[in-house]
């Protein structure tokens, strides 16, 4: 994610919060590409464990920075990102204050075989890792704000994930922040991209 280019590969929204007073923070996790084979793979049947170790780390280097106020953290991902958000939220409770998640993969089994199968064997196989990196066996623990977003097309990252997470959270009572594009699919495109941008800035703004 952190290349040496144009934007440093943080793209224009996270330079528009850096610019309107955010310290914006990305750390390459173990299990990201371009680091080593070893580096890579020490996620490999166990999705979400090691990342959020060293994203807890990062999270505690900010910490220990005398400009950074650590009671109002935010944290935003999409994708695997949101999956990423959500464990966070759930797995880290109390280390962010605010998060928004976009197309979160919530259980590994409802994702596209070609990638899951990859990185986490069949549920079969490794029923372990499965049930481990399943969000739902830790939705008791959200606490924050959380604001989920989801396309309704969306024919990666099914619709279902959320609605399982959010159908949990109503039955045991917890609050949780949702906002869906209609006809959307995995990536929110064309008009509805300002409007999507518009409500993450103000969820933040509103909320740390």
């Amino acid at each position: 994610m952190i290349t040496n280019r144009w934007l440093g590969g943080a793209g224009l929204w996270l330079n528009y919060m850096a610019e309107h007073g955010y310290v914006v923070f990305t750390i390459d996790n173990r299990g990201s590409a371009n680091r080593g084979l070893a580096f890579e793979q020490v996620t490999f049947r166990h999705l979400g464990t090691q990342e959020i170790e060293d994203q807890t780390i990062g999270a505690d280097y900010l910490k220990s920075l005398p400009y950074v106020d650590s009671t109002r953290m935010g944290v935003f991902g999409w994708s695997f990102g949101g999956f990423m958000t959500t464990s966070l939220m759930t797995r880290r409770p109390g280390l962010f204050k605010v998060a928004v998640a976009g197309g979160s993969v919530i259980n590994w089994e409802y994702y596209e075989v070609m990638y899951t199968e990859r990185y986490m064997d069949t549920p079969q196989a490794n029923p372990e890792g499965y049930a481990e990196s399943d969000l739902l066996n830790y939705a008791k623990n959200l606490k924050g704000k959380l604001l989920m977003i989801h396309g309704t097309s969306d024919p990666i990252v099914v619709w279902q994930h959320d609605l399982m997470f959010i159908k949990k959270c109503e039955y045991l009572g917890i609050p949780v922040d949702y906002m869906v594009y209609p006809g959307q699919e995995h990536g929110v495109r064309g008009i509805d991209t300002f409007h999507l941008y518009d409500k993450i800035t103000n969820y933040f703004k509103d909320n740390l």
